[in-house]
C-alpha cells in the first residue's frame, strides 16, 4: 500500500537520526535549557533575522497552538480563524478547552482576508460591551489547509488590519517549508517576524520525528511564557531532543530542501491528474493536492493507495487529498499516475 495520506507517516530524515544517535549517551540539562536547544534557537534567530525573539521548542502543532493562544490572550479574548483553519476544524476544540473562543470567517481559497477580519470585529463590537468575546488575535497558516499560500502583499494587508484593530497576528507554520519553496511564493523567512507577532516553524511534517519551533517576536507576549509552556504539558524533560532535531534540518537549509522535494512530487501528481483529464477541487502549489474522481474510480484506487477524502462533489464524485513528504519516492507518484 502506497500512502499519500499525510506528510508525517515516515520516521525522520537520516540527518536527524544521526544527530540523535551521536549524542544519545550525553547528559544534558532538561526542559530545553541544554546547549543544543540554545544553539538551535540562535540559528533560528539568525535565519529569520529576529535577534531579540524568544524561541521555544514544543512536541506538536496542536500543543503549540493552544499553548501560545492561551498564553497570549486574556480569558475574555478570542481568536479569528478561517472556517477551514486547523484550530477550528482539526484540533478537537483544544483552544476552546483552554478558555478561548475561535471565531470563524469564510475563507477565500483557504485564506483569511482583511475584509473578513473587519466583519468579525464589527459584529463583536455591536451591542452592549462585555456581552460578547473580544477578538484579539488572528490565526492563519502558511501553507493553508487547502495547500494554498499567502503572498507578501496579502500578509502585509493582514498586518495592516491587525494594527488598525489592535489584534495580534499569529501564523501556524506546520507546513512553512512547503510554503516557502512553492512556485509563486515571494515571502522570505525574514518576512515572518517582520509581519507576525508570533509564528511557529513546523518540523513534524518536514523530516523530524516530532517537534515545532515557536518564535515570539512581540515583546509584550514574551514574559512568563515558560509558565504557560509547563502548565500546558509542553515542557519536554528531554528537551535536547527537540533542539538537536531542529539544528540538524536548519543546517545548510536542509528543511527547505526536504520541503522542495515534497512539493516537486506533489506537483508531478497534480500535473498528471490534469493531463489525464481529471479536475481539481482547488489548485495548490504545495505538497497537498485535491483531485476529483468518481466513486467507482476511488474504490479501485483504495486497493493500492492510502489517502483522505476531503469533499463530496456530487452523488458520484468526491475530492480527495493527496499529500507528499520529504520521503515520497518518485516511483510512488509514477504508480499513482499509471493507475489513473
Amino acid at each position: 500500500m502506497i500512502s499519500f495520506r499525510n506528510d508525517y507517516a515516515q520516521g525522520a530524515h537520516p540527518a536527524v537520526l544521526d544527530a540523535l544517535l551521536r549524542t544519545n549517551l550525553e547528559s544534558t540539562p532538561g526542559y530545553g535549557e541544554d546547549r543544543y536547544c540554545q544553539q538551535a534557537a540562535q540559528t533560528v534567530r539568525s535565519r529569520f533575522a529576529c535577534p531579540q525573539a524568544d524561541v521555544h521548542f514544543l512536541v506538536g502543532g496542536t500543543q503549540t497552538n493552544f499553548t501560545a493562544i492561551a498564553a497570549f490572550l486574556r480569558p475574555w479574548e478570542a481568536v479569528i480563524a478561517a472556517d477551514t483553519g486547523h484550530i477550528a476544524v482539526h484540533e478537537t476544540g483544544a483552544v476552546e478547552a483552554r478558555g478561548h473562543k475561535v471565531l470563524t470567517a469564510p475563507h477565500v481559497n483557504g485564506k483569511l482576508t482583511p475584509e473578513a477580519i473587519r466583519e468579525v470585529c464589527a459584529a463583536h463590537a455591536a451591542g452592549n460591551p462585555g456581552h460578547m468575546v473580544l477578538p484579539k488575535m488572528v490565526y492563519i497558516s502558511d501553507a493553508t489547509e487547502l495547500g494554498t499560500i499567502y503572498s507578501k502583499i496579502e500578509l502585509e494587508a493582514l498586518r495592516t488590519v491587525c494594527d488598525q484593530l489592535g489584534l495580534y497576528l499569529y501564523l501556524d507554520g506546520a507546513r512553512m517549508g512547503a510554503a516557502l519553496t512553492a512556485e509563486g511564493n515571494d515571502l522570505l523567512p525574514k518576512d515572518f517576524p517582520r509581519l507576525c507577532d508570533a509564528f511557529y516553524i513546523g518540523g513534524t511534517k518536514n523530516g523530524l520525528l516530532f517537534g515545532e519551533c515557536l518564535v515570539i517576536v512581540n515583546q509584550a507576549l514574551r514574559p512568563n511564557f515558560r509558565f504557560a509552556l509547563k502548565q500546558g504539558g509542553g515542557m519536554l524533560a528531554k528537551g535536547r531532543l527537540l533542539g538537536l532535531q531542529f539544528q540538524a534540518i536548519l543546517e545548510n537549509d536542509l528543511w527547505l530542501k526536504l520541503a522542495r522535494h515534497a512539493n516537486f512530487q506533489a506537483q508531478r501528481l497534480q500535473a498528471g491528474v490534469l493531463q489525464a483529464g481529471y479536475s481539481l477541487y482547488i489548485s495548490s502549489p504545495t505538497n497537498q493536492i485535491f483531485p476529483i474522481f468518481s466513486k467507482e474510480k476511488l474504490a479501485r484506487l483504495e486497493q493500492s493507495f492510502s489517502f483522505e477524502f476531503t469533499q463530496r462533489i456530487d452523488e458520484s464524485h468526491d475530492a480527495i487529498r493527496l499529500v507528499t513528504s520529504w520521503a515520497t519516492e518518485p516511483t510512488w507518484v509514477d504508480a499513482f499516475l499509471a493507475a489513473i
